[in-house]
């Protein structure tokens, strides 16, 4: 079944179940296929495909709750949201978290925080 969209981003999670809801509830994305190894989720001009990390990897990555932030990739997802504070709420409650008020800054015109999704893979969350 192939798709349209304008740019998207593939993720791999040990739990990509988790890391779906979270992803699902704070961007508002809608599920558009589910398998046991891959998620599939879109809005109309974004797709995010969440892969499973495979056993033989999975079982020597250990995710601690909270989870800790993961500084070593040199890939950071940035998102635009209406609003960092309702998004901050929503993480919180999908096993993730955007950093406190005093964290935000101001980039390019759009009030920006940083957070981590369930696995500690860090991401960006612009407010217009």
């Amino acid at each position: 079944m192939a798709t349209s969209f304008h740019t998207g981003a593939v993720l791999y999670a040990k739990n990509p179940m988790l890391v779906k809801a979270f992803y699902e509830r704070v961007l508002s994305l809608n599920v558009e296929h589910v398998e046991d190894d891959h998620v599939v989720l879109e809005s109309p001009t974004f797709q995010l495909v969440i892969l499973k990390v495979p056993e033989h990897i999975a079982s020597s990555i250990e995710i601690e709750n909270p989870p800790k932030r993961r500084t070593e990739t040199p890939i950071k997802l940035a998102f635009e949201v209406p609003s960092i504070s309702a998004a901050r709420a929503v993480a919180h409650l999908h096993g993730g978290e955007l950093f406190p008020p005093e964290r935000e800054w101001t980039f390019q015109g759009y009030r920006v925080c940083d957070g981590l999704d369930p696995e500690g893979n860090i991401v960006q969350f612009r407010q217009p």
